[in-house]
């Protein structure tokens, strides 16, 4: 479609900048594209010689303009995004979902790591919830708390726990970190604000469009990780795991941890991107 060429043009041009949900101009030309369209964002290839009239030509130059000129991520405007190949809501009130916990779920990279008596999950920082709808979707036996501090996310949390009936299995719940939740949980999952104050202050637009307090972590990114860690025994049963995901902080991560035992799980991005911690790991390091 010659349309998305040059949209995609129009991107590059503008120097906006990517990673919520495509990593390149064109991708992001062809789904804000076929979105104003009103087309499945996954028909690209069988609408290549859709003839595209002037008023949805229009319409799709007024999407590009607006994803230019207020530098927001793409997901903002199209009210979607989705997480392994699951859709989800997104507005302004959380971040987009792109954790790499998600593909761990999906691809059972961490079941090695639990029993059969994993039954109750915790998904800490749930934002939109996307972590804990994937978790229910992918091991029914389990039932899933998705906890966070911002009353906001939970409202969108909520729409999707809803949108993909889930509402038995999965309960909402406002905590200032583990304050408000009792476990014992079998997982815990968490992708929590991590980014260290340097990184912050040199984000893209695109990344500030976002709730502040879903990416700060202090001055190394570990404020938020410290004080789970020093808490988390207290909602772990005895044959738990901690599953949490520190982006790019790896060398913060072990000068705050040294001598914790850590797993690190295999991800498309590497492989310290996300770490596994178990309930017997973190006893031996609080007690040493």
């Amino acid at each position: 479609m010659a349309l998305v060429d040059a949209m995609a043009s129009r991107l590059h041009s503008a120097g906006v900048s990517f990673g919520h949900g495509t990593t390149n101009a064109f991708d992001e030309a062809a789904w804000l594209t076929l979105w104003a369209l009103n087309k499945p964002v996954n028909e690209l290839d069988q609408l290549a010689q859709m003839v595209v009239a002037p008023e949805q030509a229009t319409r799709v130059r007024q999407v590009i303009s607006e994803r230019i000129t207020r530098r927001i991520p793409a997901a903002y405007i199209t009210r979607e995004a989705w997480l392994q190949g699951v859709a989800f809501y997104v507005d302004e009130r959380v971040i987009i979902p792109r954790s790499f916990i998600a593909e761990l779920i999906a691809y059972g990279s961490m079941d090695a790591w639990l029993t059969e008596q994993t039954r109750h999950v915790l998904d800490l920082c749930t934002g939109n919830g996307s972590l804990a709808v994937l978790a229910a979707m992918v091991w029914p036996e389990v039932v899933v708390d998705a906890a966070d501090l911002s009353r906001d996310a939970l409202d969108v949390a909520r729409i999707n726990v809803q949108r993909h009936g889930l509402s038995q299995r999965i309960s909402l719940i406002e905590s200032n970190g583990l304050t408000q939740v009792r476990g014992p949980y079998d997982l815990i999952l968490c992708n929590p604000p991590y980014v260290n104050s340097t990184s912050m202050s040199r984000l893209p637009a695109e990344y500030l469009a976002e709730p502040r307090m879903a990416l700060e972590g202090g001055s190394d990114g570990m404020d938020f990780i410290r004080n789970l860690m020093r808490d988390v025994l207290g909602v772990m049963s005895e044959h738990a795991v901690l599953v949490l995901e520190i982006g790019n902080e790896r060398p913060h991560y072990d000068v705050a941890f040294a001598g914790l035992e850590t797993v690190w799980l295999d991800t498309t991005s590497g492989t310290d991107q996300v770490a596994l911690i178990t309930h017997e790991a973190l006893i031996q390091w609080l007690h040493r």
